[in-house]
């Protein structure tokens, strides 16, 4: 089974979309397995977003996912980094499909509601970077039966 990382932005928190985003998660068949809220430090963005950090519009990013916490998760399932980023839409939410996350909630490139890892070497840097081990579960998923056939199961 994959693991993935996704972050509730602070557009979801502020319009109170947590719980609505993390049930079309859980509705799909993923199981979290680390929750938590977190502000989050310069330096851990620094290193979140290294890839922009030298871009003109990165101070803009930094203080927009300073402005409240974030809800981080790791969820876990079969193929789960690109099932959440299936789920999610694309980055510029305008052109999100509708039924995805960012298409039926979401107008904006940065306030998209959510991140989520792009591939599964980024799911398990980030993971890493944002979960200590001890705040990731094993536990077996009794519905495990009822969402996967036994070939697909991990």
């Amino acid at each position: 089974m994959e693991r993935t990382l996704v972050l509730l932005k602070p557009d979801a928190v502020q319009r109170d979309l947590v719980g609505e985003i993390l049930a079309r998660l859980e509705r799909k068949g993923l199981k979290i397995v680390g929750l938590k809220m977190m502000h989050l430090s310069g330096e851990l963005l620094d290193e979140h977003y290294s890839h922009l950090v030298g871009r003109p519009f990165f101070p803009e990013v930094k203080s927009f996912m300073q402005r409240t916490p974030v809800v981080a998760c790791c969820l876990e399932g079969t193929d789960a980094v690109s099932t959440v980023r299936q789920l999610c839409g694309v980055t510029k939410a305008r052109e999100a499909a509708p039924g995805t996350i960012r298409g039926e909630f979401a107008m904006s490139v940065q306030a998209n509601l959510v991140h989520c890892s792009d591939s599964l070497e980024t799911a398990e840097a980030e993971v890493t970077c944002f979960f200590k081990p001890e705040e990731l579960f094993e536990y077996e998923d009794i519905l495990e039966h009822y969402i996967y056939n036994s070939s697909e199961r991990g």
